[in-house]
């Protein structure tokens, strides 16, 4: 592809999702199915308007069976699944259907709350929509009126798959085939919001009322090492903690437990709901604040502000006063909790538990550990 797109002023070739090769080489292979001729190059217009044109790879044409393969490119988006061959293998059916169905490399769905019911390969509903469109114009184009059994498969997709989400969302067996516009836009935050919804939407669909949440690996870590608590109770939201409880109030959660890292959960202290730094970094002027607000000397604040890490501006609290360092998380704490509280609203009921490597938990809010053990019960 030669579509650009500019982000944080860095021009980035777009690519196309798993979807789009899917859909083409389906196309493709109808094709030539129905024609008997083969088909070195095809096009489709994908949900988001434009049109790729595309080679067609290592085709198989064999009696009453076509298969060839389309190419995955991210363009300068750094996906997993960048140069992988997405196959559709073709064939007639008696009635008018198109049936669409994963092979090798395509994972399966074991777990309710996808996009997916249980059972069926995870190809999403947008992906196959696309590759009925693309089969019913070419059965249009050739006044063809069989019905077509479409199988997608990816032959890397079981080793592709063990460095994307599936394995934790309960998808077997290979990738998804994915993709709403049809186009990769290069470090897409909204296919991160994606993942996260995709995990809230599944743990609701399972039952769950209280989720318990986590920023990043961090927090995972401390979930195992220090509470004992398997990390996979948590969904991670990564810098998107803002989205993540919209969502949670979006799909019905009762309530939400954050527990993180202070490098992360300080930044809520002054109502930023997006932690990366790009959208700025207030840790020490947060920590300052509520340090000077308790009485702490100008000195130690002025040193503060020129503290790199959170740690370092509590190790200089404490050393201070120990017991005004304490008062400060409490302020802090009390801060995060006006904050999520604001974002939750009336819907969703929120906690907050945050922790440093060196000094373990620093502070929590006032229902954290009930909520903690009514996750943990389920």
């Amino acid at each position: 592809m030669e579509e650009y797109v500019t982000k944080d002023g860095k021009r980035l070739r777009m690519g196309f999702t798993t979807g789009s090769c899917a859909a083409a080489a389906a196309k493709a292979a109808v094709w030539m199915l129905f024609t008997g001729k083969a088909r070195n190059e095809i096009s489709l217009t994908t949900p988001k308007g434009i049109v790729l044109t595309l080679p067609v790879l290592d085709i198989r044409m064999e009696e009453g069976r076509v298969s060839c393969a389309i190419q995955k490119d991210s363009g300068d988006d750094p996906d997993v699944t960048g140069g992988a061959w997405i196959y559709a293998s073709v064939s007639r059916r008696e009635d008018r259907e198109i049936v669409i169905d994963g092979g090798i490399g395509v994972g399966r769905v074991t777990k309710r709350g996808l996009d997916q019911p249980v059972g069926a390969a995870a190809i999403n509903s947008v992906p196959r929509k696309m590759i009925r469109e693309n089969v019913d114009e070419v059965r249009a184009l050739l006044d063809e009126s069989c019905g077509v059994d479409v199988v997608i498969s990816v032959p890397t997709g079981e080793e592709l798959a063990k460095k994307t989400f599936n394995p934790r969302l309960g998808i077997v067996g290979g990738i998804s085939i994915l993709g709403t516009t049809g186009i990769v836009e290069p470090m897409s935050e909204q296919a991160l919001v994606d993942t996260i919804r995709v995990e809230l939407r599944q743990k609701r669909a399972n039952g769950a009322e209280n989720v318990l949440l986590t920023p990043g690996n961090y927090g995972a870590e401390f979930i195992r090492g220090s509470l004992g608590i398997d990390p996979q109770t948590a969904v991670q939201t990564s810098n998107f903690i803002g989205d993540a409880l919209d969502i949670c109030k979006e799909l019905g959660f009762c309530s939400a437990l954050l527990i993180g890292h202070v490098g992360k959960l300080v930044k809520l202290g002054g109502g930023m709901m997006n932690t990366h730094s790009k959208y700025g970094d207030c840790r020490m002027e947060i920590l300052a604040a509520q340090a000077g607000a308790v009485g702490f000397t100008p000195r130690c604040v002025s040193e503060m502000l020129e503290c790199v890490t959170c740690d370092d501006a509590i190790r200089l609290m404490r050393e201070e006063d120990d017991a005004k360092c304490a008062l400060a998380l409490d302020r802090l704490t009390g801060r995060i909790s006006f904050h999520l509280a604001h974002r939750g609203g009336e819907a969703l009921h929120t906690e907050a538990i945050y922790f440093s490597k060196e000094y373990g938990i620093l502070g929590e809010t006032a229902g954290a550990r009930d909520l903690l053990q009514k996750i943990l019960e389920g």
